[in-house]
């Protein structure tokens, strides 16, 4: 409840300053985030959804109802809040759900940061539901609109529902969806590190954050003393991919699938780990103390002689925590801005 959410301030002005009524009912949430602006709303008529692991934490802990995306049997709504993501296709998608998720005339308002697309936004949720208005606050701006009125374009928004569906990336090799980490490529950090991974790694192993399963899947190919593998992912979106995309191992080897935030720590122990850990927050900012906890969870989580095998970009300060955390590191590589580092458990 301490962070700033100027987004979310926004989304509710509306409903302050009197241009909209709280309706009677259930009011939907789709990609709810936590913050002050929630605390006066009524618990028990505020259905969140939210599918990234430490937002939907926040929500639990401040009592409100958090389930799984579309798990309310098509149930429609009167009011339906929004907190686009950055990635438009997924953005798009979103704004069709809301539509499709409201009653027919009712409500769906949406808030974004200018710098964060604001401006399009609106045009985009303009071009399928018809005439919107908006207001600006907070360096943000809300929109909100009507379900079925005229003016929409009901062709475009069914078009627009299935543009974050999972597809083919990597020739086919993986499905992946918008709105994941490198969601329609193999990112070049997780290949350099897997090109370095000793094919010794052995016993029970963790990915931490995994995303759709790429590194997770080079080290099941490439180290076969590998007995278990336990993923772990902030994102259920791209947990469900990493579960698909990995299925061909499940024969071999147990795979444990975590929708867990690492920074909370992890409830194993491990022989080796493997990471390439977030640097950014949802938005775009720099969040280098996001990797500092991975490794702080890394130390912690491996047995006396574990590895970890982790890859960042060259200027992370991550030293620190590697050396304290510890007994040996060595950087195995470095190319293209990023580095391998190979750090051993005391």
């Amino acid at each position: 409840m301490g962070r700033q959410d100027p987004a979310l301030d926004t989304l509710l002005l509306p409903f302050a300053g009197g241009h909209l009524q709280w309706p009677p009912g259930e009011v939907l949430f789709l990609r709810a985030r936590a913050g002050a602006a929630l605390m006066p709303l009524p618990r028990e008529r505020l259905v969140c959804e939210q599918s990234f692991r430490p937002e939907a934490d926040a929500l639990w802990r401040d009592g409100f109802r958090v389930r799984e995306d579309g798990e309310d049997g098509g149930t429609r709504h009167p009011l339906v809040l929004l907190l686009p993501p950055r990635q438009r296709d997924e953005a798009r998608a979103l704004y069709a759900q809301a539509l499709s998720r409201a009653t027919d005339g009712g409500t769906v308002v949406v808030s974004l940061a200018n710098d964060a697309g604001a401006r399009t936004g609106e045009a985009d949720l303009a071009r399928i539901a018809g005439p919107v208005t908006s207001l600006s606050k907070h360096k943000c701006r809300v929109f909100w609109t009507r379900s079925g009125q005229a003016g929409g374009d009901a062709a475009l928004a069914a078009q627009w529902g299935v543009l974050d569906a999972p597809r083919p990336v990597a020739g086919g090799r993986f499905l992946s969806r918008p709105g994941v980490f490198a969601w329609d490529r193999i990112d070049a950090a997780s290949a350099l590190l897997a090109a370095h991974l000793p094919p010794t790694l052995a016993g029970r192993g963790a990915d931490l954050g995994t995303g759709y399963g790429y590194l997770a899947d080079e080290v099941l190919r490439r180290c076969p003393g590998v007995s278990a593998l336990d993923l772990y992912e902030a994102e259920r979106r791209a947990l469900d991919l990493a579960r698909g995309n990995l299925a061909a191992h499940a024969g071999r080897v147990a795979l444990g699938f975590h929708w867990h935030d690492v920074c909370a720590g992890l409830p194993n122990r491990y022989d080796f780990i493997v990471s390439n850990p977030p640097f950014h927050g949802q938005g775009n900012a720099a969040r280098p103390d996001i990797g500092r906890r991975f490794i702080e969870a890394a130390a912690q989580s491996l047995h006396p002689g574990g590895v970890l095998w982790l890859v960042a970009n060259r200027q992370l300060p991550y030293e620190q925590a590697l050396g304290t955390g510890f007994g040996t590191v060595r950087t195995v590589a470095q190319r293209d801005g990023f580095k391998v580092i190979e750090a051993r458990a005391c």
